[in-house]
Formats: structure tokens, C-alpha cells, sequence
């Protein structure tokens, strides 16, 4: 399970979203359970949006931030700002007086750290060396590029990112100082957590709600009037915002701006193939950029109000910081990899044939499974990250097959209509009974051509199912016992049908046998008794005897 993204088991539904909505299918479905595979996920988080059953949850570090606070050093919030999005009304200075209040020694714009960020690009592109640039302030691009596209490694910038620009000036005004960063993203934890002692926890805006929430706090609108004039770089979290913060009038530089993974993606692979240069690339995972994050109070996404507040809470100038020491700002970006293993075309020919799709026309590509297309499909199959049985059309065709085998071979005859009471499916038995040689004769067609609906009228009106009622179809010749059902939720009438004509010809013919013989008993019997009755008088014997016997055998014929 991945560390950062952890499931809820008792949640997942099988519906897989999240494959769905993972741009680098990074996810393992075992034992009925979607598991995410850390050493292929980008952290991008669109698996925890996505998910309609909440089964993702982001690890909570709020107890590391507590116990930082607890150690007795100063700790120091840097704010990312996409916060004025996330808390409408806010600005630095209630989020700060908030944040003492959790026990901070103080809050800062994450700004701050952006300013040196694209100060430092801006002197990339003054070297107009021609080569392509890809900007580094976002963490799951740049694990994109480390785990799935190591020939654009070169053209990512060996920037720090934003979020440790900001926390090492703040650990260098503060040398016993505890750093913590509060945003909208779930990567910041891992890079953090890869790059130790400069980010000491890393929390999302909605732990940060939580943790508010939990002391009965709130970030309350602010009433200031800010006369500052700096503060350009607080526009890095709006698609573009780099590029709006930077110097571009000294360099021959193309300039674009890409937001979203699978634009990301596509970007990627266009750089890859060489055509481009003398090109900087603004690339952000979020759609719409960090306003857009995973981590935003999901209550707060509304994209053009975020970017408006945003717009206005920036300033025209930037903040007043130098950049020295240039070499304390670089970063290495290694190639990391992912451990997939790529089957071969008969592998994957032969997992088609197991889904179901022998031939290509078979293959679908509908993307039910969360997979593009059949192939995508079979590849994780091979990977071990998918089964067979996620392949819907597959298992409804499959189960479709193994219903209508059944109900096509059962010996009752099946009958079912709509709450219309059109036929709707009928079986070989049922077609025996009423004489149809082919179905097709009688698919859509009202019922009352074949049989008097009252039953069926009943069954819809009382709610009340018929158990096994015999039933002689005059028309046909044929006694039935029948059953009739309504499923409400289906909104169809199934009525099974057993043909008893044999067997109740032959109890018939038993009872007019067991009559016959009755009659032909009550006969001898009286004849009997006469006799009797002129014996006995003249032997002086009683009848009595004797007429218990005979009526003991007459009622013995007719139990039979």
C-alpha cells in the first residue's frame, strides 16, 4: 500500500474510478481491492478525488506537526499560496494569528520561496543557451519524468522547488527553527520525507481544517487593508503563474504553460522526440495548477473564483529577496524507474483470447475496466495488477450466456414480460406449451394473445406472489401448475410454468377408476345386505357384522 495514499477496504466498490482516472495506471486490484503500487505512483492524487466512495484516504500528519510544536522548538509555518483560495477572505496575517494559536512561533508565504525560484529560472533562460527547460516547483511532474520519461530528465530545471527555497530561508533567519508546510498537495509529503532537514512535516490544507476544527478554531476573514506592493510570486499557484512572475524580456525564449497529467504526458512525449528548443515550459499535475490541488477542501473548488482571488491577492512587484550563493538552490534529478515488465505480443494475445477476444473486432476498448483499451487491459493483466473479471462486456456477455443456457434448458417453462405484459423472454418449455415454433413469433407481443393476463394483472396490483396454482389452459389442452413473481426492482413479471398434463390425466383417470368401483361396491353391498338381511332372519343372526366390514372395504376404495 502506497504510504501516502492509503484505502479504506470496507469502502471499495469494485467500480474502478480511481484505474480510470490514474494517467499512469498505478493501481493493483487484488482480492477485490484496489491497492495502489508506490513504486509506479506520481502522488498526483487523482485517485483520492476521484474515488465516489471515499475508500482513498491521504496519511494525516497532524500529530508530527503536534509533536514538533511539543519538542520545544520554534516552529514555523510556510503557507502555500493557493491558501487565499482555499480559506475565502483570508490573508497571511489572520492565518498566522490563527496558527499561533495552534502553538506556531510564526506563518509565511511560501511566496517568498517562489520569488527565489523564478529568479533563478529567469537567469536560466538569460543564458539563451537553447535548450528546452521544464520548470521543477512541482514535485509529481518531476517523479513523472523520473519514473516514466527519463529522456526528458535533461531538460528539467536542477531548481529546488518553492516549498524548500521558502523553508531553508526560514531555518537560516532561524537557526533552531522547525519547519512546516501547509498546501493542497500530496507529493509535498514525499518530497519532504526525500530530502531531509529542510521540510521537518509536511500537511495538507484539509489536515490543517481538521486540526482547526478539533480546537474549535477558524481562519477569520481579514479586515486589514494591505498597502504592500510586493508579493508577485504569490500567483505561482494559477495555470501560468510562473511564467506571469518572470522577467521574460532579455531572453529569445519561447514560453508555455501545461497543467494536468495527461497534458503533462503529452507534452512529454512531443519534448522527447527533439523537435523543440529554446523553449520554457511552465509544467504543473493539477488541472488548472495547485488551485486545483487534491489536498483543497473539496467544498472550495471553484476554479474561476480561485483564480480571481489569487489574481488580487498578488502584487505587481516582487518580494525583496537576493539570490546568493546559487549553488545551494540546485537539485539532482535522478532516473528512478517503475518495475514494469512489458509482456510480449503472443502473451498478450493469449490473455485477449482468456477475456473473450480472439479477434480484434472483438476488442472493444471501452474503457469500462479503467484501462484504455483492451490491450492497456491485458498488459496490467500480465503485470499483475488486473484480472480477467474486470472486463465487464466480458462477464456480462459471459453471465448473459450462462443465463440464457439455463432458463433456455430448464424444464419448467419461463415466461417473462414487462409491466406491460409483453413477452419479453420465453423458453423452449414455455414454447412447447403453447405451441410456438419460434420465439420471435411472440418477443414484444402482448401476453393476451397467448394467455389470459389476470393473473398477471393481480400479481402487479396486490404485490402478492402466486405459488404453484394449477391452471388448465383450455385452448392447449395443458394443466400447468404455476408460478408468478414480480420483481418491483426490475419492473418485469416472471412466471414459471410446470406441465403437469400427464400426471393430472392420471389422477383423473385414477379418480374416475376409484368412482366406478365405489359405485360397483355400493352395488354388491346392497345386494350383499339383502341377502344378509333374509339369512340372518332366518338364522336369528344380526347384520351388523357383516355391514361394518363391507362399508370398512368401501371406504378403503375410496381413499385409493
Amino acid at each position: 500500500m502506497n504510504h501516502y495514499i492509503q484505502l479504506k477496504k470496507a469502502n471499495c466498490k469494485n467500480c474502478y474510478k480511481c484505474i480510470r482516472h490514474c494517467p499512469v495506471k498505478s493501481i493493483k486490484f487484488a482480492d477485490h481491492q484496489a491497492h495502489i503500487v508506490k513504486d509506479q505512483c506520481i502522488l498526483c492524487g487523482e485517485c483520492f478525488v476521484a474515488c465516489p466512495q471515499n475508500a482513498k484516504q491521504i496519511r494525516n500528519d497532524v500529530d508530527v506537526a503536534k509533536s514538533l510544536i511539543a519538542s520545544g522548538h520554534p516552529v514555523f509555518a510556510s503557507i502555500a499560496p493557493s491558501f487565499v483560495a482555499n480559506y475565502k477572505g483570508s490573508d497571511i496575517h489572520s492565518l498566522r494569528n490563527t496558527l499561533i494559536k495552534l502553538g506556531f512561533a510564526g506563518a509565511e508565504e511560501t511566496a517568498l520561496g517562489a520569488t527565489v525560484v523564478k529568479k533563478l529560472y529567469e537567469g536560466m533562460l538569460q543564458q539563451n543557451d537553447g535548450r528546452v527547460i521544464i520548470s521543477s516547483c512541482c514535485h509529481t511532474v518531476n517523479t513523472l519524468i523520473q519514473k516514466y520519461y527519463p529522456n526528458a530528465l535533461p531538460y528539467l530545471a536542477d531548481v529546488i522547488s518553492p516549498m524548500q527555497a521558502h523553508c531553508m530561508k526560514i531555518k537560516k533567519e532561524h537557526p533552531d527553527a522547525l519547519t512546516v508546510f501547509i498546501g493542497p498537495c500530496i507529493s509535498k509529503k514525499e518530497e519532504a520525507e526525500l530530502y531531509p532537514g529542510i521540510v521537518d512535516c509536511a500537511l495538507t490544507f484539509e489536515e490543517l481544517s481538521g486540526w482547526l476544527t478539533e480546537n474549535n478554531l477558524s481562519i477569520e476573514e481579514s479586515h486589514e487593508q494591505l498597502m504592500e506592493v510586493e508579493g508577485k510570486a504569490r500567483l505561482f499557484p494559477i495555470s501560468g503563474g510562473i511564467l506571469r512572475t518572470m522577467n521574460l524580456n532579455d531572453t529569445d525564449y519561447d514560453v508555455i504553460s501545461v497543467d494536468g497529467v495527461d497534458n503533462c504526458i503529452r507534452a512529454l512525449n512531443d519534448i522527447i522526440q527533439g523537435k523543440s528548443s529554446n523553449l520554457f515550459i511552465e509544467m504543473s499535475a493539477c488541472t488548472g495548477s495547485c488551485i486545483g490541488g487534491p489536498a483543497m477542501d473539496k467544498q472550495q473548488l471553484l476554479p474561476i473564483t480561485d483564480y480571481i482571488a489569487i489574481q488580487k491577492y498578488a502584487k505587481k512587484n516582487d518580494f525583496p529577496i537576493s539570490v546568493s550563493e546559487m549553488a545551494q538552490y540546485k537539485k539532482t534529478f535522478s532516473y528512478i524507474g517503475n518495475k514494469n515488465q512489458m509482456p510480449g505480443s503472443s502473451a498478450i494475445a493469449e490473455i485477449l483470447k482468456k477475456m473473450g477476444k480472439a479477434q480484434a473486432d472483438q476488442e472493444l476498448n471501452c474503457g469500462s475496466c479503467g484501462y484504455n483499451t483492451c490491450r492497456d487491459k491485458a498488459i496490467a493483466v500480465y503485470q499483475g495488477k488486473a484480472d480477467l473479471t474486470m472486463c465487464l462486456p466480458f462477464l456480462k456477455e459471459k453471465a448473459e450466456n450462462f443465463s440464457d443456457n439455463i432458463i433456455y434448458n430448464m424444464p419448467s417453462g419461463v415466461l417473462v414480460l414487462n409491466e406491460n405484459l409483453e413477452v419479453q423472454q420465453i423458453n423452449r418449455a414455455a414454447r412447447q406449451i403453447f405451441n410456438i415454433k419460434n420465439k420471435l413469433d411472440i418477443l414484444g407481443s402482448p401476453v393476451i394473445r397467448i394467455l389470459n393476463p389476470s393473473a398477471y394483472l393481480n400479481v402487479m396490483t396486490t404485490g402478492r406472489n402466486i405459488h404453484d396454482k394449477l391452471t388448465y389452459l383450455a385452448e392447449y389442452q395443458r394443466y400447468i401448475e404455476e408460478t408468478v413473481i414480480y420483481d418491483k426492482t426490475y419492473h418485469i413479471i416472471i412466471s414459471i410454468m410446470r406441465d403437469i398434463t400427464t400426471e393430472e390425466k392420471s389422477r383423473l383417470m385414477k379418480e374416475e377408476v376409484s368412482k366406478k368401483t365405489i359405485e360397483i361396491t355400493d352395488k354388491v353391498i346392497e345386494k350383499q345386505m339383502r341377502v344378509v338381511q333374509e339369512i340372518a332372519s332366518l338364522l336369528g343372526e344380526t347384520a351388523a357384522e357383516t355391514k361394518i366390514a363391507l362399508t370398512n372395504l368401501k371406504e378403503t376404495l375410496k381413499d385409493e
